[in-house]
């Protein structure tokens, strides 16, 4: 059984860091990342990591976010600097499991506030 689970959100003022951490089990994944869902949006993506450590990030967040993974550990990092208040959303861990089928799996949400 998949699982996901995300850690490290919080509240936050402009201009300072936080650190989302993902842990996941039951499969070996592909692609792990983040993304997120503000009050009012749609979800969007922030950024995607392969398991080779190719990265995309989404442009808004460029220069100020860093994925990251531990392969050993089946875990997502995010480090967000530089927070801005429409930073803040309920951030989701996904990741991709490929098998005979692709399946992508999603944690429960951390929300992040950036406050001006």
């Amino acid at each position: 059984q998949v699982q996901l689970v995300e850690s490290g959100g919080g509240l936050v003022q402009a201009g300072g860091s936080l650190r989302l951490s993902c842990a996941a089990s039951g499969s070996i994944f592909s692609a792990m990342g983040w993304y997120r869902q503000g009050p009012g949006k749609q979800r969007e993506l922030v950024a995607i990591i392969t398991s080779g450590g190719n990265t995309n990030l989404a442009d808004s967040v460029k220069g100020r976010f860093t994925i990251s993974r531990d392969n050993a550990k089946n875990a997502v990092y995010l480090q967000m600097n530089s927070l801005k208040p429409e930073d803040t959303a309920v951030y989701y861990c996904t990741a991709r499991v490929v098998g005979g089928s692709i399946n992508d799996y999603w944690g429960q949400g951390t929300q992040v506030t950036v406050s001006s």
